[in-house]
């Protein structure tokens, strides 16, 4: 009799997620926990969300077709110093980087494209926010529309991640990060996330330890990296090989039966903390 063959895996799709950061104290009004070293900023999705709902996030999304659209200003690191960073093709590292600047703007509200030296008030660009997420309108064509060249050079490359085989919906991620520039201040205007806030790296760490957030492994794996500086300078400077990091499955057991690198660590700080709803 034929054996029964496994269930086959749900198809990855590309996403970016960006880690914003500022040193300790800037724009001391936003809010951050005390704590001190870098602060990062933090959604906690809606619990309606279907792909980590009631998680601790940072701003990303699932990749456009169209944000791999060639005919837009670009400042930085070319598309394939990209593709060499996160060991892929051109185009879909540039497809990469819009979405990672795209995601930003749209889910907090940081616009990294400017206009020249000069950056637009994001406030004046509510409408082309909302069409950004109802899809109505392109990336490019925001940019071209706003005469405004994307800064890939404020943007580096930290982290890749693909979701378990186990998951009814995969991604395959790549971690950016970015310094928030001048004048702008992250929101929480987007209907996906009920909580924002600035947190120390390191504070998050505890308070996901203590029980009062919940941070998926790479979103751990990201403060992690982030807390072991004392200066966004010299988060942004350090040179990183990016590896891409799936974690094994071993069925039956949910979240307790992945591993991955120092997943050891990460279970360790979970300790009993694990919601008895979660679903990942």
């Amino acid at each position: 009799m034929a054996g029964t063959s496994a269930p086959q895996a749900a198809p990855l799709r590309d996403a970016a997620t960006v880690v914003l950061v500022r040193d300790s104290g800037e724009n001391s009004g936003g809010g951050a926990d005390s704590g001190g070293g870098i602060e990062v900023f933090l959604q906690r999705r809606v619990k309606q969300m279907a792909f980590a709902g009631g998680m601790t996030v940072f701003p990303g999304g699932g990749v456009d077709p169209r944000d791999s659209d060639a005919d837009l200003a670009w400042t930085g690191p070319a598309p394939q110093w990209w593709a060499e960073q996160f060991s892929t093709t051109t185009e879909l590292a540039q497809a990469l980087v819009c979405a990672a600047v795209r995601e930003t703007f749209e889910e907090c509200g940081v616009l990294l494209a400017s206009s020249g030296a000069e950056f637009p008030d994001p406030a004046t660009l509510r409408d082309d926010r909302a069409a950004l997420v109802d899809k109505s309108l392109s990336f490019a064509g925001f940019l071209r529309a706003h005469g405004l060249t994307l800064r890939a050079d404020l943007l580096r490359p930290l982290a890749h991640w693909i979701t378990p085989v186990n998951e009814k919906r995969r991604y395959d991620t790549r971690f950016f990060l970015a310094a928030v520039p001048p004048g702008q201040e992250p929101d929480g205007s987007t209907t996906e996330a009920d909580v924002t806030r600035w947190a120390s790296a390191q504070d998050a760490i505890d308070a996901w330890s203590a029980g009062k957030h919940f941070l998926l492994p790479p979103t751990w794996a990201q403060l992690t990296e982030v807390a072991r500086y004392t200066t966004v300078a010299d988060l942004l400077d350090a040179e990183r090989t990016i590896e891409p990091i799936e974690p094994v499955v071993s069925a039956g057991k949910g979240l307790s039966g992945l591993a991955f690198t120092r997943s050891d660590d990460y279970f360790a700080g979970l300790g009993d903390q694990l919601p008895p709803d979660i679903t990942l």
